[in-house]
């Protein structure tokens, strides 16, 4: 096979969430690999910063700030990024938060707000980039879910079932749109070192435990993620849709 297979020279990538961690990790690797790219977030500062580091490698991102959660604003934003760079062939949803807690002391408004920017927040960006998609009968778009899509964990629980969602959001999108071109699939990372798990990564009984859960005895380098967005991505995986890719150095096929 050739390697222009995984080439994305001339495609525009919409990266939610791209302003740090492992959105913007998965935003560095498909510039590599030729996209022109968009980053999104809500902190404009923090997009800005992103777009300089991106800059001091050679890579360029242009930076839309819009909430995802909010679906005038995910339209408005998916208008402007379309206007700027042109018609958007990949779509990443990376935006996510996490809050961490026992159940019962989660209010209404916490609950709600991380429904609505983990699991609303992919299905109102979807929804405006794939008008355009269905019309041109080519699209890819990757959510970025956690092993928590698949595992429980105590103080995580709505995190772990706005994952779970978008894990079933990702496998209905796949069916239906899968007739349009359109391929739809998962990324669902382990644990990384990211700002977002700092706190854990500080943690000397947390670090331990995740050492010796995970077979390959450590965390994840964000970095280590663009591999296989940059195969979704691509034309390797035209017929590949409704896949879920857990990278987690082994920890859910583990006991």
């Amino acid at each position: 096979m050739s390697n222009d297979v995984f080439n994305l020279a001339g495609r525009v990538a919409l990266v939610t969430g791209g302003g740090s961690g492992l959105g913007l990790a998965i935003a560095k690797g498909l510039a590599t690999a030729g996209a022109t790219l968009a980053i999104n977030g809500r902190d404009r500062v923090k997009l800005g910063a992103a777009a300089a580091q991106l800059e001091k490698v050679g890579l360029r991102a242009a930076t839309f700030a819009f909430d995802v959660s909010d679906p005038d604003a995910a339209r408005q934003g998916v208008a402007q990024v379309e206007q700027a760079l042109g018609p958007i062939g990949i779509l990443i949803n990376a935006a996510g938060m996490n809050q961490r807690a026992p159940m019962l002391e989660f209010s209404a408004a916490d609950w709600n707000r991380l429904i609505a920017t983990n699991l609303s927040g992919p299905f109102f960006v979807t929804q405006a980039v794939v008008r355009g998609m269905i019309e041109r009968k080519a699209g890819k778009i990757i959510n970025v879910l956690s092993i928590n899509s698949e595992l429980g964990r105590e103080t995580i629980v709505p995190y772990a079932a706005s994952k779970g969602g978008l894990r079933m959001l990702t496998r209905g999108l796949a069916v239906e749109l899968a007739r349009h071109n359109i391929q739809v699939n998962g990324i669902a990372p382990g644990y990384f070192k990211t700002d977002l798990t700092r706190a854990l990564v500080a943690d000397p009984a947390f670090n331990a435990w995740l050492e010796k859960r995970t077979p390959a005895g450590r965390w994840g380098d964000p970095p280590e993620l663009a591999g296989a967005a940059v195969f979704f991505a691509s034309g390797a995986s035209d017929f590949v849709t409704g896949q879920v890719l857990f990278i987690d150095g082994g920890l859910t096929a583990s006991v």
